[in-house]
């Protein structure tokens, strides 16, 4: 990996091990929204009772915790960049009583495992944040054994997510925030159409498929809303850093606005889309 996609990767494990305290404060309410997109991935990896399941930057430790509880006689080995969040998928572990997982702190891009190590593998929502992401799927397909799944998650388009849009929105209209790179790691970086597809096929993957699956985002307030996307989403923290206190308030403003007009009755349950890609060795 050159130095500048290494340059990302150091940022990147900096930030989620710095957002880990309000991952861990808001997990319930993350996790009951990103559900659906791990029981399609669990769905598709079609276990078996002795499956050794590799969970790729699992963050608080889902989809792999589900996983490891319903293959109570498998095994399952959960990594991602950040020591912090693993901690708390290690506690959340021990909570329901899980003896079959262990986490490791690795990159993506150079996983510690031999070749042909696991029968399936689980990503719900790193590609996006990959640095190489054809690395990081060449690597996850060498640790595949012959007849292997793999099934990852992605962030649909912009508009079919408005969880993300209410907030990034308002704080792009007020602060002139630099024009992303394109192609850099970013919330909608895979939604273009074929991503996958290429994507997989490349790394050695075949019986690839591409399906929308829905999600909702149950903050029931605009006040939660507002404090979870501010304690949680890496780039809504760090342009609101760079705010002043009299933007930073008008921002706050248009998104309460934003989100009351979409949801006068006070109930803000927000739609989102994602993309489950998945793929065979």
């Amino acid at each position: 990996m050159d130095s500048q996609l290494e340059s990302i990767r150091e940022q990147q494990k900096a930030s989620w091990n710095r957002f880990s305290a309000g991952w861990k404060k808001w997990d319930e309410l993350f996790m009951d929204f990103l559900r659906p997109m791990g029981q399609e991935i669990i769905h598709l990896l079609d276990l078996k009772g002795q499956d050794v399941v590799l969970d790729v930057a699992a963050g608080t430790g889902e989809p792999g915790l589900t996983i490891a509880a319903r293959i109570p006689q498998g095994r399952v080995v959960i990594t991602d960049l950040a020591a912090s969040m693993l901690e708390i998928a290690g506690e959340n572990a021990q909570r329901r009583g899980l003896t079959n997982v262990e986490t490791r702190v690795c990159d993506v891009c150079a996983l510690p495992f031999a070749d042909q190590s696991f029968d399936a593998i689980s990503c719900r929502f790193g590609f996006m944040f990959f640095p190489d992401m054809a690395l990081a799927a060449r690597e996850m397909a060498r640790v595949l054994k012959p007849g292997g799944r793999l099934a990852t998650a992605v962030w649909n388009v912009a508009e079919k997510n408005f969880w993300v849009t209410a907030i990034m929105g308002a704080i792009n209209r007020n602060m002139a925030l630099p024009a992303p790179v394109p192609g850099a790691p970013g919330m909608f970086r895979c939604a273009q159409g074929g991503w996958g597809e290429t994507l997989f096929s490349q790394a050695g993957l075949k019986n690839v498929s591409v399906r929308e699956v829905a999600g909702r985002f149950n903050c029931q307030t605009a006040d939660v809303y507002w404090h979870a996307m501010t304690e949680v989403a890496a780039p809504v923290v760090a342009a609101l850093s760079q705010a002043d206190e009299a933007t930073q308030e008008k921002i706050r403003e248009e998104v309460y606005r934003a989100v009351q007009q979409k949801f006068p009755d006070g109930n803000v349950q927000i739609d989102a889309s994602a993309l489950v890609v998945y793929g065979e060795k």
